[in-house]
C-alpha cells in the first residue's frame, strides 16, 4: 500500500481492536435497511429491483417469523451525511425503535463521486487529496451514525455493510490507486463498526477485482441478482451459520423505473394534500404551488409500501 494511504490508516487504526459484536437471531425478525442504492436495489440499467436487503429479508421468512422488512431509509446517491441527516429525524427514530436488525450501507459515495470513470477506454482519474479527505469525513460519519442507531434502535443488531470494487471492467494498469481507496473505506467501516459493537460484514472477497459476471455494466458500478445474491449470503454467514440463498431461490427479474416511482409519488402526494393550519387559508396560488411542490419532493413516507429515492445519480 502506498505512503498516502498508509499515513491516513495510521491515525484510524493505531489500535486493533477485537470485534466483541456477536450476531442473534432475531424472532420475530423487524428488519430495516438502510443507506444508499445498494440497501435499496438498485440494478446496473438504472432500475429498483431485488437487492441483498430484499434477499435477507426473503431466507429470513424462510427460516423464521418476520414482522417487518423495510427499506425505506435506502435511497440511491446516499452520502454518510445523508445518512447521518435521515437518521436524526424523529419520524426516523420512530420507525428504527421497531427494528431489532438493521444493514447499514453508507461510504461508497463519498469516494465514488470523485472518481471519473471512462467506460470506453477503462480509464479511473481520482485525486488522492480529495479521496482522503473525503474518506476522514466517512469515518466521523459513520461514527455519529452508529451511535445514532444505538441510541434509536437500542435491541437491534447493527450489520455494517462493506463494499466490492465496483470497476472489474477497467483496465488493470488502473485498478490499483482506487482499489486502495476502497479497501481504506472497508477498514474505516470494519473498525468503527468494531468500536459501535455493530458486525463488519465483509463482501469483497466475494468480488474480486474482476467481477464482471456480477457488476455487468461498465458503465455502471450496481452489482447485478448474482451480486446481490453474493452480498446476502455475506450477511447470512455471520446472522445464522448454514443459511445461504441458492441460485433456484432467486426471484424474477421485476424492475421499476425511477419515472415509475416518482409518478406513484405524485399520485400519493395528489391523494394526501398536507392540509392548511387551522384558522389559515391558503394565499392565492399558494395551494397549486403546494402541489407542485409536494410532486416535485422526493422524500418519502415512511408509511409507503415503495421504494422513494431523494436522487437520482449513477453511482452507489
Amino acid at each position: 500500500m502506498k505512503k498516502t494511504a498508509a499515513l491516513l490508516l495510521a491515525g484510524t487504526f493505531a489500535i486493533s481492536m477485537v470485534n466483541t459484536a456477536a450476531a442473534e437471531v432475531k424472532i420475530p425478525a423487524a428488519y430495516i435497511a438502510l443507506g444508499d442504492s445498494l440497501a435499496a436495489g438498485q440494478t446496473p440499467d438504472s432500475q429498483i429491483d431485488a437487492g441483498y436487503a430484499d434477499l435477507i429479508a426473503q431466507e429470513l421468512g424462510r427460516n423464521q417469523p418476520v414482522a417487518l422488512f423495510s427499506k425505506d431509509l435506502a435511497f440511491p446517491g446516499f452520502t454518510t451525511a445523508d445518512v447521518l441527516e435521515r437518521v436524526e429525524e424523529e419520524e426516523t427514530k420512530e420507525l428504527l425503535a421497531s427494528a431489532n436488525i438493521i444493514t447499514l450501507s453508507a461510504g461508497a459515495n463519498d469516494l465514488l463521486r470523485l472518481v471519473q470513470a471512462n467506460p470506453a477506454d477503462g480509464s479511473l482519474q481520482f485525486q488522492r487529496i480529495q479521496s482522503d479527505f473525503a474518506l476522514n469525513k466517512a469515518r466521523k460519519n459513520i461514527a455519529d451514525i452508529l451511535n445514532r442507531l444505538n441510541e434509536a434502535a437500542p435491541n437491534a443488531d447493527v450489520y455494517v455493510m462493506g463494499y466490492y470494487f465496483a470497476y472489474p471492467h477497467a483496465r488493470e494498469s488502473q485498478k490499483e490507486g482506487i482499489a486502495e481507496q476502497l479497501e481504506i473505506l472497508n477498514r474505516i467501516l470494519e473498525n468503527e463498526a468494531e468500536k459501535a459493537d455493530a458486525i463488519f460484514v465483509s463482501v469483497d472477497d466475494a468480488f474480486g477485482e474482476n467481477a464482471t459476471s456480477k457488476v455487468p455494466n461498465p458503465g455502471d458500478v450496481h452489482p447485478n441478482l448474482e451480486g446481490y445474491q453474493a452480498m446476502a449470503n455475506e450477511f447470512l454467514a455471520e446472522y445464522r451459520s448454514g443459511w445461504t440463498i441458492e441460485s433456484r431461490e432467486l426471484p424474477q427479474p421485476n424492475p421499476v423505473s425511477f419515472e415509475e416511482i416518482l409518478q406513484v409519488q405524485e399520485e400519493q402526494a395528489d391523494e394526501n394534500p398536507q392540509p392548511a393550519a387551522e384558522g389559515e387559508e391558503p394565499a392565492e396560488g399558494e395551494a397549486e404551488q403546494t402541489a407542485d411542490d409536494q410532486s416535485a419532493q422526493l422524500f418519502p413516507s415512511l408509511q409507503s409500501d415503495y421504494l422513494a429515492i431523494r436522487t437520482i445519480l449513477p453511482i452507489v
